[in-house]
Order: C-alpha cells, then sequence, then structure tokens
C-alpha cells in the first residue's frame, strides 16, 4: 500500500517528467526534378508529432517561413509548401521562356531545433535562394515557442527589460566589432539606420547561449555576410522573460 508521502513523490515526479518532455519531430526531404535546366529545391523540414496546439503552431509556423521564401509572383495567393515549390518553379519556367541562358534558380531550406526546455523551444530555418544575379541570399530565421501557451514568441515577449537588454547588447556588440564605446555605431563602417544601435530581426536561442543575428544587407553588405552575437545566458538571464535554470 503507497503511503501518501509515496504518492506525493510519484505525482511529483510525473508532473517533473511532463514539464521536461521535448518535442518529437519527423524528418522529412523534398526534392525536385534534378534536370540541369530545372529549378533546383530542396526542403528539410522537421514536423512536429502530436496533436496539440503548440505542435499546429510549429508545423504552421513552419510552413509559413518556407511559402514566404519560396513565393515568387506575390499576386498569387499560396497556401500549402507544395504551391510555393510550383510557384518558385513555374517563376523560372517563365523567365528561361524569355532568356533562353538563364541560370537554373535554386532553393535550399533546411530547419532544425537549437534549444528546448520545459517553457520554450527555438527553431531555426537555414536557407538559400538563388533566382539570378552575381549570387544568391543565405538567411538564417528564429523562431522560438512558448511551450506552455502553445503560441509563437515576438521579439519583445523573450524579454523582461528589452530597453536595457538593448543597451547591454550594444555594449557587447561594440566590444566584439571594435567599436569604441563612445563613437557613432557606423563608424567602423556598419550601416544601422539613423546611425542608431538596433537589435536584429533575429533573436533566439541556441545552447551556447542567446543568439543575436543580423543576415546580410540588415547591418552590413552583402560580402560581410551573417553577423551574430552569442552572450552566455549567465549574462542575461536577467533580462530574460522566462528565468534559466543554470
Amino acid at each position: 500500500m503507497k503511503t501518501p508521502f509515496t504518492c506525493l513523490l510519484l505525482l511529483l515526479w510525473l508532473v517533473s517528467c511532463q514539464d521536461n518532455q521535448k518535442l518529437t519531430f519527423k524528418s522529412t526531404i523534398e526534392t525536385t526534378d534534378t534536370c540541369e535546366s530545372c529549378a533546383k529545391i530542396k526542403l528539410t523540414i522537421p514536423e512536429a508529432q502530436g496533436n496539440t496546439k503548440l505542435v499546429r503552431t510549429i508545423n504552421t509556423a513552419l510552413n509559413e517561413e518556407v511559402i514566404h521564401l519560396l513565393t515568387f509572383d506575390e499576386a498569387v495567393v499560396i497556401e500549402t509548401k507544395h504551391d510555393a515549390i510550383a510557384s518558385f518553379k513555374n517563376g523560372f519556367i517563365a523567365l528561361k521562356q524569355k532568356f533562353s541562358d538563364e541560370i537554373p534558380w535554386e532553393a535550399s531550406i533546411e530547419a532544425m531545433v537549437t534549444y528546448e526546455d520545459k517553457d520554450r523551444i527555438t527553431l531555426v530555418l537555414d536557407s538559400y535562394i538563388f533566382t539570378g544575379g552575381a549570387h544568391g541570399y543565405g538567411s538564417l530565421t528564429y523562431l522560438n515557442f512558448n511551450k506552455r501557451s502553445g503560441e509563437e514568441l515576438e521579439q519583445w515577449q523573450l524579454f523582461e527589460d528589452l530597453e536595457h537588454f538593448q543597451n547591454f547588447a550594444e555594449i557587447k556588440f561594440r566590444i566584439q566589432e571594435g567599436i569604441p564605446q563612445d563613437d557613432a555605431i557606423n563608424s567602423t563602417g556598419f550601416i544601422f539606420e539613423n546611425d542608431v544601435f538596433q537589435l536584429p530581426n533575429n533573436i533566439g536561442f541556441t545552447k551556447e547561449g542567446l543568439q543575436l543575428l543580423y543576415n546580410p544587407y540588415e547591418i552590413a553588405s552583402h560580402a560581410d555576410g551573417i553577423i551574430t552575437l552569442t552572450l552566455p545566458y549567465i549574462e542575461v538571464r536577467n533580462y530574460l522573460a522566462h528565468k534559466l535554470t543554470l
């Protein structure tokens, strides 16, 4: 016969297991025809398994990002990633009919989990899109989710004190990039709008720390590539909306 104390320990153990349970993903890879004159597309997008609000939110967000990256004709309403693949292929075909020497377009998109704890999960999409010109465009996109509410998090929702975090991030960015603290933020060649430091469009949780990620053209030229600033959790934990247990 179990004592009340034993039952309490069992209940606490079950709750702990549920809180720390990680999501399960099914890996899916989709590719198009490999003929030399065809548009080439490769999607490696994991699909969250289950029937919870969080699972549906994650899968919907991933599909929306793929659609955004692949949709060539903004006048056409695209609702599925398969329609987006068709749109991308048809866009190249239409251009190829006008310019026979057009180089085949390419699209490669891969998503993966970069961080997960009992409160949040973060995925990143690594994409490369080439639709003609001198070079393609590679970018990374972070998606952050609240595991308890099942909602995707906006950037401001990551922080308890966004203003003070931005001030802290600027100090760290200047140190990393060798910009004197008293000089203008663009004094060494960056192109922050109005010469004022801004947080990037992409902030995500990783095993190494909170990563601030500026894609090409965001604050520098394409040649400078992706610029990242990774802040150890021990340094940023007091700014975060959900405290980390380190």
